[in-house]
Formats: structure tokens, C-alpha cells, sequence
């Protein structure tokens, strides 16, 4: 393994200098030297507002659309070729579009800049920016902390940047490394500068490391058979860190600086596309148990929940087929799974117990190539936004109650969703507490992780992607 660790001070330009620049005529005004114009900031007509309204960034053939989640108006339409894939870029501002053999940041114009005890908030118009790395076969995005990795497939090679740099025009490239080989991999930024990281080739992967801030690899397991798909789950007692991970015989829980395999039923396991969040222990993943499904694609009705204390795991059956899109966390650790029915289900993580079933879409099955749009969603600010792309709609469901309280028609067939809030955390500090407002009515308005079966070893983001 090859790496490079930078200082943070002054390091985004020179590390940008080598990469490819987004196209000035499609990203709405750039300088082509990895910051935003001053130009092109006022031109996106910057103005201060009494609250953020959560934005909606869509996918599709062709490019990127965003819309105001309020009433559905298009804010930005940006063409790219390709086949286009959205992340978080970790700032609740940006998202990271990974499309033309790259990655770049976009900003959907929402800034909530903080200021003593309250903060003041910030609308512009979206735009892609000229923050750009190149990285042949872009893969996963992973944000963890105060830092996020971008790994590209193509040549195993992982960037760690700062995502508070990208309000300024910049990557803020604080570290890169270069796995051993090239192959479809991952890697999470640990909080105390560290770095979980995969090996493998193109034909085979199975080791995880763990990289202590100097670059030392201080745990690793070789026991993940096609490693795939990570979450953070809610950190240990101690603070330190958990993450699982997906392998074709169980996943892994790393915990309290060392590797823990998860006993499963059987030979096969696969939970490749997993879902972790902050608020809660359990980590979310599909459930596959056919190592050679009939029709080349398991289409599995039971979810798994992994429970990161003690290295178990419990699934729960929801009576209808899912996908790699299907799953997601609300704001309190709730399971969110998008079933075949039409279904929205949201589960109490500890118990499995189904808190809410609520109809958001038409019966739907699993497309048989994973580019093909798809039921997806994503869920911020407390609201779980769901996309029924054959009938071009999106419904809004408060998480907490599973009730429906706003549907929109959509310009165009989205193959992939990212919904941002303006901060990291989708929370605003007002008058020093802390609240979450979903802006329903105008009121003050959160990967993978994603994952999708197909993109390597099955032609299946954390999705596999």
C-alpha cells in the first residue's frame, strides 16, 4: 500500500492541479482552478432567509435535476453525460456526483453559516462546481466524522478530504493512500485519524485493515469473502468507532479497535447494502442467503439487523421483496425498507417491531438491470422522500408518525436520489437548542453508504456501487 498524508493548510489547489475540471458552461460558472468564482457565486443570486427548505437532487439520463421540496420547482438543471450516481459529500450542503470517470461536487445553494448561538441561513442558486478529482470507475463515497474517502475502483486509490473546505472551493485533500491492486473497495475515515480500508483484485477481495493516523495497519481480517457495503453505527461507550461490514458468509463488526465475525445460519450470508446511523447500535442490511440464485439475482423478503454490541444478528421478514435502494435510517435510528408492495416499512431497530406501513407506491419488482430506474428513497430532516419513478411521483412521509403529508410530480425518471438539508446533521442550533423542523408548511426545516447487486460480482451503496 502506497500513501500520502498532507497537511490540511493549503493542500486542495495542489492536489487538485492534476485533476479533471467539470465543464464551466455546464457547472453554471467555474474558474477552472477548483474554486468557484467570485462571478459565478453572484450570479447564483445569494440571499439570506428566515429558514432552510430541504432540496432535492435527482439522478437521471442525462444529468442532474434539483427541486424545491416545498412545491416541486425545478431550481437547476445540469446536462452530464453518462450514467450519473449522487452521494453525500458529508456537508449537508454538496453532493458528490461521481459521472465521466470522476468525481464532483455539486452544491444545491443551501448554507446555514453559524454565528455565536444561533445561525443565519443562506439560499443560492444550485450548481456544479469545478471541485473535481479524477478517478477512473468512481465507487464508493464514504463520510464518517468530520472527513470523508472517496475510493476509485479503477486504481484502488482513496482520497480522505475535509468537507468543510468545499463552501470555499476546495477538496481539502488531507490524506491519500493506494491500495494494493485495483478492485471494487472502500474505505471509512476513523475519528481518531485512522482509516478502515479494503484489499483485494479485481477477481477476489476478502481483507479489511485498520490504519492507526501514521498509516500502520494495527487490525485486519481476512474473513470477508467478497467484502461489500459498510455502515457506522452509534459509537462504543468509549467513543471509539463501529462499522460494519458486508461479506458473502456473515458481515463483520469492527469494534473497539479489532475485527468481530457475525455467526450467521447457514454457509452464505450476503448483506452487501447496509444502513448504519448514529442514533442507534443496529446496523440495517438486505438479507441474501442464496449463494446461486435462480435467474442470477436473489430477490430476498427479510431484512437483517445487526446489532454491533455483541456481534449478533436477527432478520425480520416483511413479506415482500426489496432492493439494494430500499433501505434507509430515520432521524431516531428507525429502519426504513421500501418493500415490492408498495410499502414504506418503518421498524423499531431493537425489537424488529413494524412502528408504521404506509402505501407510497405502485407494486413494483426488482428491474432486472440495476441502472434501470428503480422505487428508491431517501430520508432527511425527519421525512422519508420516496421515489415511484414508473409513475414519476414523490411522497413525503413524516418518519415519526408514517403519515403522508405531501406528494410531488416529477420533471423527469430519476435513477438515483440525494435530498440535502443545508447542514451535516440536518439539525439547527436556534437560541442554543437544538431542534429538527421538517419545513412542512413553511416552517425551519440527513450513503453508502449506497450500495446496488450487479455493479462487480453480480452485475447487482452502499448499494454496491
Amino acid at each position: 500500500m502506497k500513501r500520502r498524508v498532507a497537511a490540511l493548510a493549503g493542500v486542495g489547489l495542489l492536489a487538485l492541479a492534476a485533476c479533471g475540471q467539470a465543464d464551466p458552461a455546464a457547472s453554471g460558472g467555474s474558474d477552472g482552478g477548483g474554486e468557484t468564482s467570485a462571478a459565478a457565486t453572484e450570479d447564483r443570486h445569494r440571499a439570506e432567509v428566515g429558514a432552510l427548505t430541504p432540496r432535492i437532487v435527482l439522478a437521471h439520463d442525462g444529468g442532474v435535476t434539483t427541486l424545491d421540496s416545498t412545491d416541486g420547482e425545478v431550481l437547476d438543471e445540469t446536462e452530464l453525460n453518462g450514467y450519473v450516481r449522487l452521494n453525500p459529500a458529508g456537508d449537508g450542503r454538496h453532493v458528490m456526483v461521481s459521472a465521466e470517470e470522476s468525481f464532483t461536487a455539486y452544491d444545491t445553494g443551501l448554507e446555514a453559516k453559524a454565528h455565536g448561538d444561533h445561525f443565519h441561513y443562506y439560499e443560492q442558486d444550485p450548481a456544479l462546481t469545478g471541485i473535481t478529482l479524477d478517478a477512473p470507475s468512481p465507487g464508493h463515497v464514504v463520510t464518517h466524522g468530520d472527513r470523508a474517502a472517496l475510493f476509485a475502483d479503477g486504481t484502488g486509490a482513496v482520497t480522505v478530504y475535509d468537507p468543510t473546505s468545499l463552501a470555499e472551493g476546495d477538496l481539502g485533500v488531507v490524506d491519500e493512500l493506494t491500495t494494493d491492486a485495483a478492485h471494487h473497495g472502500v474505505a471509512v475515515p476513523l475519528e481518531d485519524g485512522g482509516l478502515l480500508v479494503t484489499q483485494g483484485t479485481e477477481d477476489e477481495r476478502h481483507t479489511i485493515q485498520a490504519l492507526d493516523a501514521d498509516g500502520k495497519v494495527v487490525a485486519q481480517t481476512d474473513d470477508c469473502p467478497g467484502v461489500h457495503g459498510e455502515a457506522a453505527a452509534a459509537p462504543a461507550e468509549d467513543g471509539s468507532d463501529v462499522v460494519s461490514f458486508g461479506c458473502e458468509n456473515g458481515p463483520v463488526v469492527y469494534s473497539g479497535g479489532e475485527f468481530h465475525k457475525v455467526a450467521v445460519d447457514g454457509d452464505y450470508q450476503r448483506s452487501g447494502n447496509q444502513k448504519g446511523s448514529e442514533a442507534s447500535p443496529i446496523v440495517l442490511a438486505d438479507n441474501k442467503v442464496e449463494a446461486d440464485p435462480e435467474g442470477g439475482t436473489e430477490h430476498p423478503t427479510s431484512v437483517a439487523l445487526i446489532d454491533t454490541r455483541d456481534a449478533s444478528m436477527t432478520t425480520v421478514d416483511l413479506g415482500s421483496p426489496y432492493w439494494f435502494r430500499s433501505l434507509d435510517r430515520g432521524p431516531d435510528g428507525e429502519a426504513l425498507v421500501l418493500t415490492g408492495d408498495g410499502e414504506l416499512n418503518i421498524l423499531d431497530p431493537e425489537s424488529g417491531k413494524i412502528l408504521h406501513e404506509v402505501k407510497v407506491a405502485e407494486p413494483w419488482e426488482e428491474p432486472e438491470q440495476w441502472q434501470t430506474p428503480g422505487p428508491m428513497l431517501s430520508v432527511a430532516d425527519g421525512t422519508a422522500f420516496v421515489v415511484d419513478p414508473e409513475q414519476q411521483k414523490l411522497t413525503m412521509v413524516d418518519v415519526a408518525s408514517g403519515e403522508v403529508y405531501r406528494e410531488l410530480d416529477l420533471p423527469v425518471v430519476p435513477n438515483e436520489i440525494q435530498v440535502v438539508t443545508g447542514t451535516a446533521s440536518g439539525e439547527y442550533e436556534v437560541g442554543g437548542e437544538s431542534h429538527e423542523g421538517h419545513g412542512h408548511e413553511g416552517e425551519d426545516a440527513d450513503h453508502d453508504d449506497h450500495d446496488h447487486e450487479g455493479h462487480d460480482d453480480e452485475a447487482s451503496d452502499g448499494g454496491e456501487a
